[in-house]
């Protein structure tokens, strides 16, 4: 479960009190596993796969209500902004033109502001955290308010001279933006504070956190803006190339991602530094750690850039087990999952198979007629990950009503179900009841919820993201009903 899907009083899910309930509830349930999406800041389309920063943190999910205990706002400030009144739905136009005010007001009225005296502990606070952060948050606070200056346009098109990093240029901005720069740095002090703190008291109630990592940045980031030797981009910042995924049976066009490409050549030379700094901040962040499209590390889809579909794109070689044997030296052996789901080569499967790390299967694709039998759970091998879906599934009840005839015909006489009732936990058993070692189930799917609760719809822009909790849901009478199916399974 997402956090933004998280309840809370202001519109989105966040570290608020309502999180510290959920991990209770998850204690209570059994379970030792939460996974959530990327916590990196949303942009265009609200998908938490494209980041501002594969660094930051997103700050719509900051407890306000901290900065109320502290005094850097009053109850008062809170009442009358609109955040979204359904509580079922993020409403994220309405969360980006609220938040961001509010914020900067507990930023302006706090001791870490650029105005506050500097000799202050909380103020020296800041500076040590940002110093720590030096390889990312520096880059990232000034994109950030370089970015707001023009009036949030893509990075695409700012004007060449910031756009292309001139040092003077860099240096002008750093000194008339200096207030703005330091409010998007007093952000990421106090996201990794209420972060790791929710995240500590999960650990000690005996629950892991998988957090997610998309295997490319987006084009509008920090980290291209900051680091262009690392991205197949031309002498004026502009890819060459885009990321993507072909025409297939799901796409008659394919899909077209549009983050820029990796230059391997250069990672290698480098001993793969970039990629080790950003999966080392990963694993302080997270337990365990899921590789999205994990494909792309054997062979990545570029796409000619400018193109509108996915049609002309070329397969080019990725780094294979060179970067997985970087990761092993530099890190050691880190619990990583390899999200393997799609149409896998033989070059592909030999590369999950070599790293060791276990791939994922998806209970909803074991009855596409398109597919092999491969997600069957009487084909699975123990070390893999199973789900009855996925944040890019449809829930289990929306995938019964919506399915295709001949699919539902072939479940229905292997999960031997005679009725509709219940049928989401006839799907939970039969996850559970198979052999991979771990086993991940959607929080919609034990609430028996239909296609409403779905989190996402790939390659469909808008009304994705924004599924919520409500109160009251994950109560006393679910988590006795999910423990007690997690006993059954040996899963506890």
């Amino acid at each position: 479960m997402p956090i933004s899907s998280l309840p809370s009083p202001y519109g989105i899910g966040g570290f608020t009190k309502e999180a510290y309930e959920f991990v209770d509830f998850l204690e209570e349930a059994g379970q030792t596993y939460w996974q959530i999406l990327p916590l990196g800041q949303t942009g265009y389309g609200d998908s938490p796969y494209q980041s501002f920063s594969t660094f930051a943190g997103n700050p719509y999910f900051i407890d306000l209500d901290s900065f109320v205990q502290a005094g850097y706002l009053s109850k008062e400030d809170l009442q009358g902004i609109d955040f979204g009144y359904d509580p079922m739905k993020v409403d994220y136009a309405k969360i980006y033109r609220s938040r961001f005010d509010i914020l900067r007001k507990a930023y302006h009225n706090s001791p870490f502001s650029l105005d506050a005296d500097r000799g202050t502990q909380e103020a020296a606070a800041l500076d040590q955290f940002i110093e720590q952060k030096a390889d990312w948050l520096p880059d990232y606070a000034l994109y950030s308010a370089v970015k707001n200056y023009f009036g949030e346009i893509s990075l695409t098109e700012w004007e060449e001279d910031v756009r292309l990093r001139k040092p003077e240029v860099l240096e002008h901005y750093r000194s008339e933006l200096a207030d703005e720069i330091r409010f998007y740095e007093f952000q990421q002090f106090f996201f990794h504070i209420q972060w790791m703190e929710l995240k500590q008291y999960a650990n000690s109630k005996n629950i892991k956190i998988i957090g997610d990592i998309p295997i490319y940045v987006a084009l509008d980031s920090a980290d291209t803006w900051a680091n262009p030797e690392l991205f197949q981009l031309d002498e004026k910042g502009y890819p060459t190339a885009v990321a993507g995924c072909p025409p297939d049976g799901f796409s008659a066009t394919g899909q077209l991602w549009g983050n820029p490409l990796y230059r391997w050549d250069y990672h290698k030379e480098t001993g793969y530094a970039w990629w080790m700094r950003r999966l080392s901040a990963c694993f302080s962040l997270y337990d365990v750690v899921r590789i999205d499209h994990f494909r792309g590390f054997d062979e990545y889809f570029a796409i000619p850039y400018g193109d509108t579909t996915a049609e002309r794109g070329i397969w080019k070689p990725g780094p294979g087990m060179d970067i997985m044997r970087a990761i092993r030296e530099n890190l050691g052996d880190k619990p990583i999952i390899a999200e393997d789901l799609g149409f896998l080569t033989p070059s592909v499967l030999q590369l999950v198979k070599d790293s060791g790390y276990p791939g994922m299967k998806v209970m909803q694709f074991a009855f596409d007629s398109r597919e092999s039998g491969d997600y069957l759970p009487h084909n699975y091998p123990h070390n893999c990950v199973v789900y009855t879906g996925t944040h890019d599934n449809d829930t289990i009840v929306g995938w019964f009503h919506n399915v295709a005839r001949a699919d539902l015909k072939y479940a229905k006489k292997y999960l031997n179900i005679h009725t509709t009732k219940d049928m989401n936990w006839v799907f939970i058993r039969h996850t559970l009841a198979s052999v991979a070692d771990t086993a991940i189930i959607p929080i919609q799917d034990y609430l028996g919820l239909g296609s409403e609760a779905r989190i996402n719809t790939p390659s469909v822009l808008g009304g994705n993201w924004e599924w919520r909790l409500l109160p009251g849901q994950a109560d006393h009478e679910l988590a006795e009903r999910i423990y007690e199916v997690t006993e059954l399974y040996e899963r506890l």
